[in-house]
């Protein structure tokens, strides 16, 4: 057992220190490499390289006959791990801030600094750099194990339940030495018992990044998956986010019977914009209507590009005539931006149309409506809207006549 333990000697350990968080350092910078935007790996990234040279500072202990090896390194590891919990903040969007960090590395250098040649006592060491190791993992507890989207990130359980054992393991570590139980401690003469915590400590280091590791693929999945719903030149949902909201909308109006509605527009003359001022300016007046548009909307409405010149806003919970209404501010906001000299006039038409029963679970029945609608609007001098109301019109029975057809209100 003891010939065991004799591999675990202190430079074997603090090797380990190095290359462990080197290697979490590259994973980390790839990582921030791949995806610039994301900030978190940026802290992260700086805070195993920071881990890494402080480990590395500490190993000049053996060649240097002096203790500030030690504490620039013991300063460094407190810095590294202020740098991971700050990473943690940025990934939830909250404001970091040097002040913290700075203020417990600071505290932690003086401490140390005191106590190795002010009042020599290495149990009192040894408590304050646990202090400042198990802060920084402490400060992050409630943002790891708070819910997002009414979820718990499965990475950020792992990372708090390992923030929890690395805390847990200082705190004893502390209690230990202040207690002088297992024998002497000492950061170049370690005991069994000791190495065997300091190699845990390793082992913890990396379960912690790897917690972390999975809440960054989360994020970025995600990030992904709004990204493929997402129109790339207007910024508003494209027509696959368009058919599965419709798709969810319908399924809900089914079940409860709410209604809602939907606009179909369409950009009048949009062929004749591109020729005679060239596609950059098409493209500019679809961003230009998505804009406008968005102004005119409420709470809860979607507007998505279903393509080409063609705009649908989803109206939850909309009845027809709310949704005719709607139709009207933005054909009104459109004709303002006209008459205030606009370079190139947006006038456009819309066909409006109310979920029914009829349609059940069936999007493309409520498109076909909306379209029908947009055909007259257009069919009447466009620039207007018009409405498709599939209630019979109330006019006396004719012996003979055909069944009354779906009525097309239009309106200018």
């Amino acid at each position: 057992m003891r010939s065991d333990f004799a591999m675990l000697s202190v430079p074997t350990l603090w090797t380990v220190f190095v290359i462990n968080f080197l290697a979490l350092g590259l994973i980390w910078a790839y990582v921030m490499r791949s995806h610039p935007k994301f900030e978190a790996a940026r802290f992260w990234t700086g805070s195993a390289f920071a881990a890494a040279f402080g480990a590395a500072l500490a190993m000049l202990r053996f060649a240097v006959d002096s203790m500030l090896p030690l504490i620039a390194g013991g300063t460094v590891l407190i810095f590294a791990a202020c740098l991971g919990a700050m990473g943690v903040q940025r990934f939830y969007g909250q404001p970091t801030s040097w002040r913290g960090t700075l203020l417990i590395t600071g505290l932690s250098f003086a401490g140390l600094t005191f106590f190795v040649f002010g009042y020599d006592s290495m149990p009192t060491r040894i408590l304050i750099y646990s202090l400042g190791q198990s802060l920084p993992f402490a400060l992050t507890l409630k943002l790891l194990l708070s819910r997002q989207d009414g979820r718990t990130n499965p990475g950020a359980r792992l990372a708090a339940v390992v923030a929890i054992i690395i805390i847990a393991l200082y705190t004893l570590r502390a209690g230990a030495s202040l207690l002088h139980l297992g024998g002497e401690v000492s950061f170049v003469r370690f005991t069994p018992l000791h190495s065997a915590v300091i190699l845990l400590l390793v082992f913890l280091s990396m379960a912690w990044n790897f917690g972390l590791l999975l809440m960054a693929m989360d994020r970025l999945r995600n990030e992904v998956a709004d990204l493929a719903l997402l129109d790339d030149l207007t910024g508003v949902g494209n027509r696959r986010h368009l058919l599965q909201r419709l798709t969810e909308e319908c399924a809900r109006s089914e079940r409860g019977g709410q209604p809602f509605a939907l606009l179909l527009i369409d950009l009048d003359g949009f062929k004749a914009i591109n020729d005679t001022f060239g596609h950059a300016a098409g493209d500019a007046c679809l961003q230009h209507f998505t804009v406008m548009a968005q102004t005119r909307l409420r709470p809860g409405d979607m507007l998505a590009r279903s393509g080409g010149d063609e705009f649908c806003v989803v109206l939850p919970g909309s009845t027809l005539r709310e949704g005719a209404m709607i139709a009207r501010r933005v054909l009104e906001v459109c004709r303002i931006d006209a008459g205030a000299g606009a370079d190139i006039a947006v006038s456009v038409s819309i066909g409006v149309a109310q979920w029914t029963r009829e349609m059940g679970s069936f999007p493309d029945r409520l498109i076909a409506a909306a379209d029908h609608a947009l055909y007259a609007a257009k069919k009447d001098g466009r620039n207007r809207h018009a409405v498709y109301d599939c209630a019979p019109p109330l006019v006396p029975a004719i012996k003979g006549a055909a069944m009354p057809q779906p009525v097309l209100r239009k309106q200018a």
